[in-house]
């Protein structure tokens, strides 16, 4: 599964005639169709010169958590440690902001550019313990293709 969507990955961010926000908007989409326990994707991007984060493209229900401050919630904490960070009980998780009741898990993987962590993509899952390191090494994959558009 991973392989051929890399492969359709690295197709969509070649596509220099869309632009980058759809691109990325479209990589979200693929990632949420393809992968059944990926129930919201998303990337959030440092917001200016703030500590906080800013939502961008997703593809999943709407979120109130358009922006996090630095440090709070899993999205906030990778914001700071510039780690991947995988929860597998978001329940177990003491600084956890919930973006819906469904949610059982969720993964956040930085996302860099030029060896700064600008961003991060963020999947929620309603399936418990989902993660493998085979995703965290699909998402990397993910981020390092977007970075080459940013």
């Amino acid at each position: 599964m991973f392989k051929e969507l890399r492969q359709e990955i690295k197709g969509m961010i070649t596509k220099v005639n869309i632009p980058v926000d759809n691109r990325l908007q479209q990589i979200c989409n693929l990632l949420k169709e393809s992968i059944p326990y990926y129930d919201w994707v998303g990337f959030y991007f440092k917001n200016g010169d703030k500590d906080e984060l800013k939502l961008g493209a997703y593809a999943g229900e709407p979120t109130d958590h358009a922006i996090i401050p630095f440090g709070k919630g899993i999205c906030g904490q990778v914001a700071l440690s510039d780690k991947n960070f995988v929860v597998p009980d978001v329940k177990a998780q003491d600084n956890y902001i919930a973006c819906s009741i469904n949610v059982k898990a969720e993964i956040v993987v930085p996302l860099f550019v030029n060896g700064e962590n600008i961003g991060q993509i963020d999947i929620d899952s309603n399936t418990p313990d989902p993660f493998t390191t085979e995703d965290e090494r699909f998402l990397e994959f993910v981020n390092q293709e977007v970075a080459k558009i940013l």
